[in-house]
């Protein structure tokens, strides 16, 4: 098998605990709980978009760009039909939905597994009550970006503390009005950013500011739960009992859930 240099996944040992909750989020079959760490079953299973990021409870898995074998699709439904065959029908429409995302190398030039990543496009609906007029903006504070943020910040001070994923407030077209209103905000990237980075941030943040309550706007797509992660993990390490809620945010712009 051909070696190219494309991104996979990394496992980092020493944070993995083997809860397995990766496992199911693999569309390929690609990992496996082995001596009590999760590993990848071999590396041309995994085309390495990271759907299973955002279900490690410990930031335990991140992509890089290394040489590993080609992604073999062929390998990968084979692997399935052999150890678990209920979940064929599952990957075969997740590769109909993908089927258009992969880099040119790989086997099956466009199948990707990773919602966000995902190409969509709709037409825009118009309203037959819109109105023309324009919205002012209800940010505060400057800057935004979470590794940017200083936890001394006077505007973090007995503050209701929004933590969203730099993608919602593109999806979202209330984002100012439902969610920044009043609040000091702090955005990130839990796929593409150093999560332990922002657990360390937002632990300073609430350990050095009398935050009232904290909410985490996220997209629906998996990477993007590392953010709860992060915030849960901060929660944890400062020892703080601060009342938290979650909104999950679809691709095309609605509210999914809002989890208290």
């Amino acid at each position: 098998m051909a070696r190219v240099t494309r991104k996979t996944i990394r496992i980092d040992e020493e944070k993995c605990d083997g809860c397995g909750l990766c496992i199911p989020s693999c569309p390929e079959g690609a990992l496996q709980i082995i001596d009590g760490k999760a590993r990848l079953v071999t590396e041309s299973f995994c085309d390495g978009l990271g759907a299973c990021l955002g279900d490690c409870p410990r930031g335990a898995l991140t992509i890089e760009e290394r040489e590993v074998d080609e992604y073999d699709e062929e390998g990968v439904i084979a692997h399935i039909k052999e150890n678990t065959p209920e979940l064929l029908e599952k990957h075969l429409a997740h590769l109909k939905a993908h089927a258009h995302e992969l880099p040119k190398h790989h086997s099956h030039a466009g199948i990707s597994s990773c919602p966000s990543a995902r190409l969509l496009h709709w037409e825009r609906q118009e309203d037959a009550g819109e109105r023309s007029a324009r919205v002012n903006s209800e940010l505060r504070q400057w800057p935004i970006q979470l590794h940017l943020v200083p936890p001394h910040a006077p505007y973090l001070q007995n503050a209701d503390l929004v933590l969203a994923a730099d993608c919602v407030p593109f999806a979202y077209a209330n984002f100012h009005a439902d969610f920044l209103k009043d609040k000091a905000i702090a955005i990130g990237c839990p796929k593409l950013d150093d999560l332990d980075a922002y657990i360390s941030k937002i632990t300073q943040i609430l350990d050095n500011a009398n935050i009232k309550s904290v909410k985490i706007v996220h997209m629906e797509v998996p990477c993007c739960h590392g953010l709860v992660h992060a915030v849960q993990e901060a929660l944890r390490r400062s020892g703080k009992d601060i009342p938290l809620e979650t909104v999950v945010i679809g691709v095309r712009g609605e509210v999914i859930e809002t989890r208290s």
